[in-house]
């Protein structure tokens, strides 16, 4: 009997430590993999692309941008997708049909986070997918959602399709302009660096030429990865039309950004390139991945 006492209170006692250990260990937030640089290297504009001389549909878009800018409704749909704010509306992919004259069919990227990108559902959600929904609804149109997987090869798509047009966080830019026809702007956009966050080469720097100085010391040991056919590719590369000089280093391009900051988080490059907004997205999506 005492045996068994013995053995009954050996027991409690490990019990009672191990619900004391337990209760004193502090709750710890997962260590940071990857950070954002505050420093916005560019600015931009987004705008949605039309089939070229399709001036019908784009003077509709603009009507459209109008209103929902006039009325909130397009500050409502960044709020939910910048701070969380309301219900997400999810749209599914179709199948396009050159024969459809009611037919809007949508070119999108993903991931490309806030402004699109694949839920849990399967569904298609963002700040242009949401646009995308009532810019139909406006129009009476079937809307039809694409996923093109190469980004650089986007716009070309649209002049295959009588109403077709290009919702993707994309970057009003010349060259674009040359086969594509660009609605009014709705975004306001910027390049931005994503670092190790342990990585302390920008520490302290805080305006755009401290840190242009300090990529102008890289050599090519430095990797650097981008998305292929965004501005982070230009600025990274170098393009006369956008007076980019380049980054002296060894770039890298990726199908997406969210690739590219996996090779960062594997150690294959050191820095990625990218558009500010789905720059943040992406960093805390790998934080609490890692």
């Amino acid at each position: 009997m005492k045996k068994l006492l013995a053995i009954l209170l050996s027991m409690m006692l490990v019990l009672t430590g191990c619900i004391a250990l337990t209760a004193c260990k502090p709750d710890e937030d997962p260590e940071p993999v990857v950070k954002v640089i505050n420093v916005k290297l560019t600015d931009e504009q987004y705008a949605y692309a039309v089939t070229k001389g399709n001036t019908t549909l784009l003077n509709g878009v603009n009507a459209y941008l109008d209103q929902i800018t006039d009325n909130g409704t397009l500050e409502a749909i960044l709020a939910k997708y910048f701070e969380n704010e309301g219900t997400k509306v999810g749209a599914s992919l179709g199948t396009p049909d050159a024969s459809k004259n009611n037919q809007l069919v949508v070119f999108t990227n993903t991931p490309f986070e806030p402004f699109e990108f694949v839920g849990d559902d399967g569904k298609y959600y963002g700040v242009d997918m949401e646009v995308a929904q009532g810019l139909a609804t406006y129009l009476n149109m079937e809307l039809c959602i694409v996923e093109w997987a190469n980004f650089d090869t986007i716009c070309e798509q649209v002049n295959n399709y009588p109403n077709a047009i290009v919702m993707a966080g994309l970057t009003i830019s010349a060259d674009r302009a040359e086969i594509v026809d660009f609605s009014t702007a709705y975004y306001e956009a910027s390049q931005v660096i994503i670092a190790k966050a342990d990585d302390t080469t920008f520490d302290g720097l805080t305006t755009v030429a401290e840190v242009e100085a300090k990529l102008a010391t890289f050599t090519t040991a430095t990797k650097i990865g981008y998305q292929n056919g965004t501005t982070g590719a230009l600025y990274v590369n170098g393009d006369a039309d956008w007076d980019f000089v380049g980054i002296p280093c060894s770039a890298e391009g990726f199908q997406t950004a969210a690739l590219a900051a996996q090779a960062l988080i594997n150690g294959s490059i050191d820095y990625v390139v990218v558009d500010s907004a789905p720059a943040v997205a992406i960093v805390e999506a790998m934080n609490a991945l890692n």
